[in-house]
């Protein structure tokens, strides 16, 4: 039971809104980088994606949050 209740604990979901607004849970602890979309690249992603992250297991989600502020909640996730 302790075990489970350790566990529980240590997964903790960010949520995090898609450019089109869907709600989307991301595990913090499987984020490997953190990018803003570069200049030119507005037709690639939907729009207002402000930050593209890379998740391990090779998948991107672009969302509508500033980098700055998702770090923000991947440091207070590990609280």
């Amino acid at each position: 039971m302790i075990l489970i209740a350790t566990a529980i604990a240590a997964f903790h979901l960010i949520q995090l809104h898609g450019p089109g607004g869907a709600e989307i849970d991301i595990n913090p602890h499987e984020i490997s980088s953190l990018r803003e979309p570069s200049e030119g690249s507005e037709g690639h992603f939907g729009p207002g994606t402000q930050c593209l992250i890379f998740m391990t297991n090779g998948k991107v989600n672009a969302v509508k949050e500033a980098c700055e502020n998702i770090r923000a909640m991947i440091e207070e996730a590990k609280e």
